[in-house]
Formats: C-alpha cells, sequence, structure tokens
C-alpha cells in the first residue's frame, strides 16, 4: 500500500534534480571567464522515465509492514558538456545571461517542488493527528 502512489518518490528525485542543475549551473556562471571552459547541462526527461520505470519490493519482517516501492538511488542525472558552440575567442561557451534565466526558472520548480513536499507531509501529518 502506497500512502501516496509514487508522489513522494517523484518529488524527491525531481528536488535531486533540481539541486544538481542548480549546482551545475552555479558552475558554469562561475566559469563565464574561464578560458577553454564549456558549459554543461543537465539531463532530465530520460533520467525520469528511468526512475519512474524502476521500483523494488521492499523487505518485510512483519506483515503489518507497510509494503513501499522506490528507486535504489543507483541512477544518476547525467551531466553533459556542451561542445558544439563557442562565444569567445578564448573557447569558453558560457552564456551568462542565458544561464542566469535558467538559474531563475529552476529556483521557482524548485521551490514549487518544495511546496508540494512540504503540503504531502502536512496532509500525512493531519492523518496522523487525527484531523487535529
Amino acid at each position: 500500500m502506497d500512502l501516496y502512489g509514487k508522489t513522494i518518490q517523484s518529488l524527491d528525485r525531481s528536488l535531486d534534480y533540481a539541486t544538481l542543475k542548480n549546482q551545475t549551473i552555479s558552475n558554469n556562471i562561475a566559469n563565464a571567464d574561464t578560458p577553454g571552459y564549456k558549459a554543461e547541462a543537465v539531463s532530465f526527461k530520460d533520467t525520469l522515465q528511468e526512475t519512474m520505470d524502476m521500483s523494488f519490493t521492499s523487505k518485510r519482517t512483519n506483515p503489518k509492514h507497510l509494503a513501499f516501492g522506490s528507486a535504489d538511488g543507483t541512477s544518476e542525472f547525467k551531466v553533459t558538456k556542451k561542445e558544439d558552440t563557442s562565444y569567445t575567442n578564448s573557447g569558453n561557451n558560457v552564456d551568462i545571461d542565458k544561464e542566469m534565466s535558467e538559474l531563475a526558472d529552476n529556483q521557482l520548480y524548485y521551490q514549487a517542488l518544495v511546496d508540494r513536499m512540504s503540503g504531502k507531509f502536512n496532509s500525512l501529518s493531519k492523518v496522523i493527528k487525527g484531523g487535529n
């Protein structure tokens, strides 16, 4: 029996993605003036689908334990370098305006995920407390 289906798992993995994307974008911004630096990007769609497709059955030592499925954490998001462009004579391909825009978008996405996760846990807390 899943309390929320795969919602909490999906939110958790999405938060992992948003955190990694934020780190990657921040790294790109920090290296905007580094000669030869190639911007990096995080792929999400394929990894999300793999995560949604995979699950395992937990070992239950008592029949009253809740069954749950979860990603085993071995699937990582893929960080790739953007090798096909160059914006400066030094070989650097970081577009600072694009990176700042992606950072703002990612921060909004992350906050929405946190709000959604908080709502799920508040609902669970209400159920445990009996509606109080």
